[in-house]
């Protein structure tokens, strides 16, 4: 054993070293390229084809884009100008078409007039999603909220709304900002009511409608509480049935009652008017807001241990996901209405969301189904013995664990399911990649615009898809729990 130990050593510094700079090659620029873009014989060669790809590209593509035309009114001015100022030879952008036709791509054949309807039922929507999206952010909630009712009022300033309805949207957008900054949870209250008041803007109509479809929600959900003591199943029963009676039955024939005695209606707008974008979002959005939840019940459906409800599940999902969405909306265009009472109205819009919802929900029952099988078989046994019941243990206990796991995947199917909507321009819906292209171009000005159009619309395509998936980052740091 050593006779060494601090007395004996015979000297031991007392002061620290001055503090030393870092190396060269481990700071500044240097060290980032050999670490991230040269720290090997492979990442070094992709990073030189990386580079020789970016070269090829710019130098084939940067004289297009430089000389672009903003405005021209067709594309054969386009031309001229292109040649006039940069020669014969050159070749150049005409995003003149995007200049002039900017409208059709964002509302399809919406009424210019009415422009301001669609643009102040987006602006609510921010105002329903933030007390959703960022319950826990106040920062980023006030920003959202700010920027929406900035955007809103001035872009219904931009298209001549008339001055109630920019009173009006004033009043709600301004007031979502109050009332978040003193009480955010108050703003789900908006946020349950907007469906009705985005369709009544979007559609227009007697308002009485809506209403009646609130009337009787609101009393299947006092039947659901008059019975919840009696038993759950019971209060599940007749709080969907008395909603479905009072829909089926009642609700028509009291708007129209309403309607006769005081009018509170709007100018109505035809399905076959929507397009663009208008179009598009219209889709996504309610595809998006109904297939998670269907997809939930699905998912917990097929992991069921009550054999006629697990096959059914089964049978659905497989059925769904084995068949293209393209037949769906087909089936949603021609089919569906062999099976209708003649003399049916059905809205192809209605059923085109009925379609892309089911579609997405399939899919969406098997990544939470996922999220389901990856909880260690602990944290069922751990809701068994706290006695909890199956829908307290799904509520508190395994949903939020599984959905937390799901994100990627359910912000994935999202992001498809949104771009799957261009696939509307199938049952003679205007989207805005191919329907509102092909329309553009069958006026003689712009035929043989051919890039523009679609580069303008997937950019706004990536712009919308690339704010959910950054969205979803969000999501997953804020609900990290891991030890830090």
């Amino acid at each position: 054993m050593s006779e060494l130990h601090a007395q004996t050593v015979p000297f031991v510094r007392d002061t620290m070293l001055p503090q030393q700079p870092p190396p060269n090659r481990e700071t500044g620029a240097l060290h980032w390229l050999r670490a991230n873009l040269f720290s090997g014989p492979i990442n070094t060669i992709l990073t030189i084809l990386g580079l020789l790809i970016i070269w090829f590209l710019v130098s084939h593509f940067w004289d297009w884009f430089a000389h672009s035309v903003w405005n021209a009114e067709s594309l054969t001015q386009c031309r001229e100008i292109i040649a006039a100022t940069w020669g014969e030879d050159a070749r150049g952008a005409c995003w003149a078409v995007i200049r002039e036709r900017w409208h059709q791509y964002m509302f399809g054949f919406y009424p210019r007039e009415l422009y301001f309807r669609p643009i102040i039922a987006f602006g609510f929507l921010f105002v329903a999603l933030a007390p959703v999206l960022f319950s826990e952010s106040v920062r980023i909630r006030r920003i959202v909220l700010i920027v929406a009712a900035a955007a809103t009022l001035i872009l219904s300033v931009m298209v001549g709304a008339p001055l109630p309805w920019l009173v009006f949207a004033a009043i709600v957008m301004i007031g979502a900002v109050v009332v978040a900054e003193r009480n955010a949870p108050w703003l789900l209250i908006f946020s349950a009511l907007y469906p009705l008041l985005g369709v009544w803007m979007l559609w227009g109509g007697s308002a009485w409608g809506e209403l009646s479809v609130l009337a009787s929600v609101a009393l299947g959900w006092l039947a659901w509480r008059l019975s919840v003591r009696i038993s759950p199943l019971i209060a599940v029963i007749a709080g969907v049935a008395v909603t479905l009676a009072l829909l089926l039955f009642v609700a028509g024939d009291a708007a129209e009652d309403l309607q006769s005695l005081i009018p509170l209606d709007i100018t109505a707008i035809d399905s076959d008017q929507f397009g663009g974008f208008l179009l598009s979002i219209t889709i996504g959005v309610a595809g998006i807001a109904l297939s998670l939840p269907l997809g939930i019940i699905l998912a917990l459906a097929r992991r069921s241990d009550m054999f006629l409800v697990n096959k059914l599940a089964v049978v659905f999902i497989e059925f769904i996901r084995g068949v293209p969405l393209i037949t769906l909306l087909f089936v949603a265009s021609l089919l569906l209405n062999y099976f209708l009472p003649p003399g049916t109205n059905f809205d192809i819009i209605l059923r085109v969301i009925i379609m892309v919802t089911i579609f997405a929900a399939a899919y969406m029952a098997e990544v939470i189904r996922g999220g389901l099988a990856a909880l260690p078989k602990g944290q069922y046994e751990a809701a068994d013995a706290l006695g909890l019941d199956y829908w307290k243990a799904q509520r508190l206990i395994i949903l939020p664990q599984a959905l937390k796991i799901s994100i990627p995947g359910i912000v994935s199917t999202f992001i498809g399911m949104f771009k799957d909507t261009t696939l509307v321009v199938f049952v003679g819906l205007f989207d805005p990649l191919k329907g509102i292209s092909d329309f553009v171009r069958a006026n003689f000005a712009w035929k043989g615009v051919y890039w523009e159009p679609f580069i303008f619309t997937g950019a706004i395509f990536f712009i919308i898809c690339f704010s959910m998936s950054r969205y979803s980052m969000y999501l997953e740091r804020r609900l990290q729990r891991d030890h830090r």
